[in-house]
């Protein structure tokens, strides 16, 4: 069982990031799709992040969470707002956003291939001050040195190599270089996926001990829900492109109302011989529609054990059922 710092339930009213129908497309060229077919890999979604918070993205591989990470960084084409401090990244040109990019920073899941293996770890580090002119000279190694502190390694470390260092020493690395340029947000991105489950509780307690002390905002991407609820103050549950549920950590574990989300809260394995085996499951039939090829209405209807005939009619709208709990299923007041 992983024994993590809790995340305190005070969050900021101060909205750092707001985000309003962003939408990602690709058009398909493999065998599988023919030429004209348009993939909705990101489908009209919408949240905000306050200051100093975290939000979980959560869902199946292939689900557009990854996608909507690159999105706002704008590693790949998107529509729609994404507004970051009250300024639109979609709208700024390279340079622009390259002076963004210093409050922007990301984490990605495997640290190792993303050390260029050339490079001693000092370098790495460095590289990112190169690029944005801070520091020099003594400056710059004592800011190395400070960072490495940070985030619990050895300053002797600077010498070395990605290939002397353990998946949890590369993934500090990795955090080292993000926090370097001193962003207000970094997207995280599977950032504990890869490594042991013991390393994932102390890259986590990293992470949110860094958050305490420099007022750090997340975007934390993966399909483990136990890491998210660990590490989210607010959840988005995606499916399909879209967000079907979105709500505070503790609304959505206590009360679930999309038949998707109970699915996967369903699926974390449960070690309590006594609340496993009586915690609710659901099952899903079927497999994931065919993206070129969505079903009408509700894209989750084909493997949901309450649809009805009306799912198929329109896309369901997003409904209120609590304070900040948003659900979107036709059925969810039923389900209250």
């Amino acid at each position: 069982m992983l024994s993590l710092i809790e995340v305190s339930p005070h969050l900021t009213i101060d909205t750092l990031l707001s985000v309003e129908n962003l939408r990602v497309s690709f058009t398909g060229s493999s065998n599988l799709f023919r030429q004209r077919d348009t993939i909705q890999a990101v489908a009209g979604i919408s949240f905000k992040v306050s200051r100093g918070s975290t939000l979980g993205l959560v869902g199946e591989s292939g689900c557009g969470k990854s996608t909507t990470g690159y999105a706002l960084l704008r590693l790949i084409d998107a529509t729609g707002r994404v507004c970051f401090d009250g300024t639109d990244l979609l709208t700024l040109k390279t340079r622009e956003m390259r002076t963004i990019r210093r409050r922007i920073q990301v984490i990605f899941q495997d640290a190792s291939s993303s050390l260029d293996p050339r490079m001693t770890i000092g370098d790495l580090i460095t590289e990112a001050l190169d690029i944005h002119k801070l520091y020099v000279g003594e400056e710059r190694k004592g800011r190395v040195r400070e960072l490495l502190d940070m985030v619990g390694m050895s300053p002797r470390y600077a010498e070395r190599y990605p290939h002397e260092l353990s998946g949890g020493q590369a993934q500090r690395i990795a955090i080292c270089r993000a926090l370097a340029v001193e962003p207000e947000l970094i997207i995280c991105d599977e950032a504990v996926s890869a490594l042991d489950v013991s390393i994932q509780a102390q890259i986590l307690n990293l992470l949110q001990e860094l958050q305490k002390s420099l007022q750090l905002t997340y975007i934390f991407i993966s399909h483990d829900l136990s890491v998210i609820r660990h590490i989210s103050n607010e959840i988005a549950v995606m499916y399909l492109g879209k967000i079907v549920e979105y709500g505070s950590r503790d609304e959505l574990f206590n009360n679930p109302i999309h038949p998707y989300t109970r699915a996967l809260l369903s699926s974390i394995p449960n070690a309590d011989p006594i609340v496993g085996p009586s915690r609710e499951k659901v099952l899903l039939r079927g497999d994931i529609p065919n993206p070129a090829n969505l079903p009408s209405g509700c894209g989750f209807r084909t493997r949901c054990p309450l649809a009805v005939s009306e799912c198929s009619l329109q896309p369901p709208e997003k409904l209120e059922v609590a304070p900040h709990h948003y659900v979107s299923c036709i059925r969810a007041p039923i389900i209250t």
